[in-house]
């Protein structure tokens, strides 16, 4: 991705130093809370396999569709060659990496040999790492043999969804292995499953060492809030129109797949939809509600649109509204909303083309500093 960006000296200097430490806090809040989560869900997770239970299944895939809730908001800090997608080491594609292959994992209806659970693999993090993608294991693999992350985990929880009205049944007895289990190799899938929540763990940790307070990233991040805020705003045009408008949106209208979903075996696409909106509003508004419920807040981009231009401001105020409370019209399972014909292809509908109004207004912002873009393709 490439940011062709220069901005000009104004009045808004001070509040945009404001703005930027703002965020800067806001950002460690949202990924210390999806740090915390993704911990939480890894004990889930270890419990099932120790334990295989219905109980223990619906525990963990509960531990799951928490961990989702705020990290999702974090992903309008992607985009700018951040501690999460920089080219070097940045875990992004290892934590959220979409669409996926579940044969690429485990068994399918159509393969019940299939994936790396099924193979000869040793199951440590290494090799799922170097599996996942086009890694040194998997050199002529496509992007969507993903092996590790959030959604290599959900599909392990709650299996293909082959249901039209619901998610996916994997049965709890995938991981029992006294005999009676169902599916082969119980034991490496819950080897596989312990293995895969320990790196989200991991590379969560990573993101969030970064953006501490002190941390060589953020420091280096605050003090020149100029180039600071060229980056927060790439993120949130390329996050509000490519991302979730386009790959996650429009191209699941288009196909009518529920395999084009963003969180397909869990039917969670809604809160995916939700929480990225929130995202950007928690950007704009510089307004971030925790886990626990604490706030952080403080100068928002809001604040240093509107010392420019106050009528662009409360026109961005009511656009990503509208986004966020179109994202909340969606209708469960999201899978049924992208069905060619149906009612619910309206309200996909719209909230696509909200989330474009909402891009071309941040665009506007753009030209207010003096600012340009390249969107991915």
């Amino acid at each position: 991705m490439l940011l062709l960006l220069t901005l000009a000296c104004s009045s808004t200097d001070a509040i945009t130093e404001e703005a930027v430490l703002n965020y800067a806090s806001i950002v460690d809040a949202s990924y210390s809370d999806s740090h915390m989560a993704a911990m939480a869900l890894n004990t889930a997770l270890l419990d099932l396999v120790a334990s295989p239970s219905q109980a223990a299944l619906d525990d963990a895939r509960q531990a799951w569709l928490e961990s989702r809730e705020p990290y999702l908001q974090t992903e309008v800090y992607r985009f700018y060659e951040g501690p999460i997608d920089n080219a070097e080491d940045g875990p992004e594609g290892l934590l959220n990496a979409w669409p996926m292959d579940e044969a690429h994992v485990d068994y399918t209806v159509d393969d019940a040999d299939a994936g790396i659970i099924n193979g000869s693999d040793p199951i440590g993090a290494a090799t799922l790492v170097d599996l996942n993608g086009g890694g040194e294991l998997n050199k002529d693999g496509g992007e969507d043999q993903v092996a590790t992350g959030y959604h290599a985990v959900e599909f392990l929880l709650w299996g293909q969804d082959l249901n039209a009205t619901g998610p996916g049944e994997r049965p709890y007895t995938d991981y029992v292995t006294d005999g009676t289990g169902t599916a082969a190799n119980q034991e490496r899938r819950g080897q596989y499953l312990s293995v895969a929540g320990a790196l989200i763990v991991d590379h969560l940790g990573q993101v969030q060492i970064e953006w501490g307070p002190g941390a060589e990233y953020r420091t280096a991040f605050e003090s020149n809030p100029q180039d600071a805020l060229q980056k927060i705003l790439a993120g949130m045009i390329i996050l509000s129109g490519f991302e979730t408008g386009g790959e996650r949106l429009q191209a699941a209208l288009d196909s009518g797949d529920q395999e084009d979903e963003h969180s397909c075996f869990s039917d969670n696409t809604h809160r995916d939809m939700i929480q990225d909106v929130q995202g950007v509003q928690n950007v704009w508004l510089g307004s971030y509600t925790r886990s626990d419920g604490s706030l952080v807040e403080g100068t928002g981009i809001r604040d240093i649109v509107e010392a420019e231009d106050a009528e662009l401001a409360a026109s961005l105020d009511a656009q990503i509204q509208e986004s966020l409370d179109l994202a909340n019209a969606l209708q469960t399972p999201f899978d049924q909303e992208i069905v060619p014909g149906s009612e619910g292809n309206a309200r996909v509908e719209a909230l696509v083309l909200s989330l474009r109004a909402q891009e071309d207004l941040l665009f506007e912002v753009f030209e207010l500093f003096e600012l340009s873009v390249q969107i991915p393709e």
